[in-house]
């Protein structure tokens, strides 16, 4: 089935993080999916007043449908953690914000050091199409078109992610619309392939702060009228737009192997391909254009179409697109199929909406996990199939319930299709990892004692972690079912090693759960000598501590530390305290903590911060700012002795 010079191009996914309606995770989206989830909801009044907008009559100026797929909490963002003062975190793109975390999670899923990844060539690739958070502050008129919003711009969505890590390789964000998110995968493939990056993050976001778009699809008649996308049915009027987030890790699957990555799916293939004139406008679907990627992307793959086990389609919920992209996969992956053995085609989009540009990539994700849990799961709203597709000769089926995944003697495989409104169609071909290909990992020693290690930004952060942990090593969780030693071997070589820091010893996961929740551990050991080391902050030689490598295993992830950060809203003094003036400059622009004797520069306030500062000290204070005078400070006691006196010359 697959040619032999596959695994030389093949692409391991070792890494995957999403933020999506009614899941924070890959574990919750699976659950969502093995549970049928309706994850769709009305429309939250902090995005745009729906009752003043929506019709279910079709009409000019108004929306469709009072529904669609929404993240909660929005706004929330750890900013210490990424050293952001609380300005900087306002005035951000909640689309960046949203981005590093969900990023930071995936490489922490991929066992990945961001601290070992700075200044490597590691690539970004970004699919994105939004940027609501932009044209809501400029449409509060001139005074709002301030240098902050350079920020804002959409090609600072990978820049930022390439800035915060240091990664040195291509940062780009790719607008193809409803196909972004596989175009940015494809071309993370090509250049993980050609040698011009060792590592790639392939990620999505789409967050829909305004209700422009969802006017534009209602006129077009493109919208659902009940919010929900009705992917293969009979009912399908339209597809409900969704929120998402998501990042996938890539390595090529030969250094993925050598490095000891878990590999949560092989990308084999894949392939973009625009429908040029084969229709009859640019804006409408192509059967033809469809079919070519489609067998492009197995070509690529080398895998013949008709051994694809199940395909995540685009699936959108269009009365006009559903057809089409199901005849297109009937006609290509069912030549030379039997007619016992159907092509499973679902949609995630029925669970959650449609997220756009971010689209493609929450489908990636969900055919990643059916390929690990060996399951399709239902596809929503489907009761009556659409008459125009002829499921009569075309081996398809779209699942109702959850499916097997048939053992066929090898491994299961399956394709993810994107198309856009700019007739950019996209489709990316996967496969499970072979057990055989991990290596065994090495036997632990009955009762030996090991060492286990925990980081954090903050004590609050760190307590939150150590709970993680507890609950991770009980019997009912996760960790329960890995052996010890490569769980204190992945937390001390694939864990990035913080400010915070708490080690503990034992030898059993009980011990350790007792240790992490506040019980004497085991003393007296040599290990208990090099845990006070790593608790003061030494660098410790893990190679000697563990000896021969152990398997890495994935683990709790970082507890985030959110606060809320909107425009216009009051935010928390973050340790600064007071009402006067400096208490002011320091909460909203100090990206540290800090005392008297600190620097300005060593606490983030720079030279932009300074240039912010005295534009809102000449709307705060009666008395004319210096700026030469303010450009002499230096530290955080000066700041407040200069401040003092301003505000007493006012007096």
């Amino acid at each position: 089935m697959i040619r032999s010079d596959v695994d030389a191009r093949s692409v391991a996914v070792i890494g995957m993080s999403c933020r999506l309606p009614g899941a924070t995770g890959t574990d919750a989206l699976w659950a969502l999916l093995r549970n049928e989830v309706d994850a769709t909801g009305e429309t939250p009044p902090d995005r745009y007043d729906v009752d003043a907008l929506h019709s279910a009559v079709p009409q000019p100026g108004r929306i469709s449908s009072r529904r669609a797929g929404y993240l909660g909490d929005v706004a929330d963002f750890d900013a210490g953690f990424f050293n952001m003062s609380t300005t900087e975190a306002v005035e951000l793109d909640p689309q960046q914000r949203l981005l590093l975390m969900t990023a930071y999670e995936a490489l922490e899923d991929a066992g990945q050091r961001p601290d070992l990844l700075a200044g490597s060539r590691t690539g970004v690739f970004v699919g994105n199409a939004r940027a609501d958070y932009l044209e809501n502050a400029l449409r509060q008129g001139p005074q709002a078109a301030t240098a902050a919003q350079l920020h804002n711009f959409r090609s600072l969505l990978p820049a930022r992610l390439s800035y915060v890590f240091d990664f040195r390789g291509p940062s780009v964000v790719v607008d193809t619309a409803c196909s972004s998110a596989l175009v940015a995968v494809h071309q993370a493939v090509q250049s993980l392939r050609s040698g011009e990056t060792p590592l790639a993050l392939a990620a999505a976001v789409n967050l829909a702060l305004r209700p422009d778009e969802g006017l534009v699809m209602s006129q077009a008649g493109a919208m659902s009228g009940d919010g929900r996308s009705k992917f293969g049915d009979a009912g399908a009027d339209g597809h409900a737009p969704s929120d998402a987030v998501a990042v996938v890790v890539l390595k090529r699957l030969g250094d993925a192997l050598a490095d000891g990555d878990r590999i949560r799916a092989v990308i084999s293939g894949s392939a973009v391909g625009n429908d040029g004139r084969t229709s009859d406008s640019v804006l409408n679907p192509s059967l033809e254009g469809q079919q070519a990627v489609l067998r492009w992307a197995y070509e690529d793959a080398g895998i013949a179409p008709c051994d694809v086990d199940f395909v995540e389609a685009h699936g959108s919920g269009s009365p006009a697109l559903d057809p089409l992209e199901l005849t297109a996969l009937g006609q290509v992956l069912g030549e030379g199929r039997p007619p016992e053995r159907p092509l499973l085609v679902g949609s995630l989009k029925t669970n959650i909406g449609h997220a756009e540009a971010a689209g493609g990539l929450a489908g990636l994700i969900k055919a990643v996990l059916c390929l690990e849990h060996g399951q399709v799961p239902a596809s929503l709203n489907m009761s009556t199939p659409n008459p125009r597709v002829d499921w009569a000769s075309l081996p398809l089926e779209v699942p109702v319930s959850l499916r097997e995944l048939p053992d066929r003697g090898r491994p299961a495989v399956a394709g993810v299709s994107g198309q856009g409104s700019s007739a950019l169609n996209a489709h990316v071909v996967l496969r499970q990892m072979e057990p055989a290909a991990t290596p065994a990992p090495p036997e632990p020693m009955p009762g030996a004692p090991y060492l286990l290690v925990l980081s954090a930004r903050s004590p609050e952060a760190l307590t939150a972690l150590a709970r993680s942990y507890a609950d991770y090593l009980a019997p009912w969780g996760e960790g329960s079912r890995h052996a010890l030693r490569d769980i204190c071997f992945s937390a001390a070589v694939r864990r990035q090693h913080l400010e915070h820091r708490m080690a503990v010893v034992g030898s059993t996961h009980e011990q350790m759960t007792a240790a992490l929740s506040g019980l004497p551990g085991l003393g007296g050991q040599p290990l208990s000598g090099l845990a006070e080391r790593y608790r003061w902050g030494e660098e410790l030689d893990w190679q000697k501590v563990f000896g021969t490598p152990g398997r890495y295993v994935p683990l709790p992830h970082y507890p985030w530390q959110t606060q809320r950060y909107w425009p216009g809203e009051e935010h928390s003094a973050g340790g600064s305290g007071g009402g006067d003036l400096a208490a002011w400059m320091l909460r909203e622009h100090a990206r540290t903590v800090f005392d008297d004797g600190s620097t300005l520069n060593e606490i983030g306030i720079d030279s932009l911060a300074r240039l912010r500062i005295l534009v809102e000290l000449s709307k705060r204070s009666s008395r004319e700012v210096d700026p030469d005078e303010f450009g002499r400070l230096r530290t955080v006691g000066e700041l407040r002795q200069w401040t003092r006196g301003l505000e007493a010359g006012a007096r």
